[in-house]
C-alpha cells in the first residue's frame, strides 16, 4: 500500500548549502533503502517536502521528520493514500525555492503554506515541477 505525505515546516537557524546537502545526501541513501521517493522544496524560509512510499516507511520516516531538531513548526498538510508513484525517479531531489523565485514567477505570491489544502499544495507543486524543468532546460 502506497501513501503521499506533505508537510512544511521551517528551518531552525540559517539554512546554508551545507546543511542542504547533508540533508539530501543522508536522504538519497536512506530512502532507497526504505523504497521511499519524494521532493524536497526549500527556501522563503520555509521546507516542504512530499513523501511517498509504503505506508509504515512513510510513518517512520515523517516520526522521524517531527523529531529532527533542523525543523520546527512542522505541519502535515496532506496524507493520501495513491496508487502510483508521482516521484519514481527520485529518492529525493531538491527545488531551491529562493533561486527560482518560484512563488512569485508562478503567480503564488501569496501561497502560505501553512493555510495551503492538499489541493493548493498539489496545484503548487506542479508548478514548481514545471519551472524547474524550464530552468535546467535553461541551465
Amino acid at each position: 500500500m502506497l501513501v503521499q505525505l506533505f508537510y512544511v515546516s521551517t528551518p531552525v537557524g540559517p539554512v546554508t548549502t551545507t546543511v542542504t546537502k547533508m540533508i539530501l545526501d543522508h536522504s538519497i541513501i536512506a530512502n532507497k533503502e526504505e523504497k521511499i521517493t519524494g521532493i524536497l522544496c526549500q527556501g522563503n524560509g520555509l521546507y516542504f517536502q512530499v513523501l511517498e512510499g509504503p505506508r509504515s516507511a512513510i510513518n517512520n520516516k515523517y516520526k522521524k521528520i517531527l523529531n529532527d531538531t533542523r525543523h520546527q513548526n512542522v505541519e502535515l498538510l496532506s496524507y493520501d493514500h495513491i496508487e502510483e508513484r508521482h516521484f519514481g525517479d527520485w529518492s529525493m531531489v531538491l527545488i531551491d525555492l529562493s533561486a527560482v523565485d518560484a512563488m512569485i514567477s508562478m503567480n503564488h505570491c501569496d501561497f502560505d503554506p501553512y493555510t495551503a489544502t492538499g489541493f493548493d499544495m498539489k496545484t503548487m507543486l506542479k508548478d514548481l515541477l514545471v519551472s524547474k524543468k524550464e530552468i535546467n532546460q535553461i541551465l
